[in-house]
């Protein structure tokens, strides 16, 4: 198991510190990350949750996933790992110097 966590479904009220409070009870945590939208600087609803060990995460898991905070009910599950993403403009994402042009 990995130990980086996501969580999903918070409200836009939830931060940083009340992550941390309801993570610790199931062990050390490494970080935790709020997204933000770079365009309002707003949360965009979820967060990654790091725990010290894969032991920790799979607990937190268990006892954070479901409950309820900020009225609304988390989900917590391991993160997935980054997938490279493509910018459309051919099918391997790599440009070419003809598709650099600027109008």
């Amino acid at each position: 198991m990995n130990n980086k966590l996501y969580v999903g479904n918070l409200s836009y009220d939830t931060n940083e510190a009340k992550l941390r409070e309801l993570f610790s009870k199931s062990g050390n945590i490494r970080s935790v990350s709020v997204i933000m939208d770079r365009m309002t600087n707003q949360p965009r609803g979820f967060a990654f949750v790091e725990m010290e060990t894969p032991a920790e995460a799979g607990k937190a898991i268990q006892m954070c996933n479901g409950q309820e905070v900020d009225g609304r009910q988390l989900t917590v599950n391991e993160a997935k790992p980054v997938e490279n993403r493509t910018n459309g403009n051919s099918s391997n994402g790599s440009r070419s110097k003809s598709d650099n042009r600027r109008y």
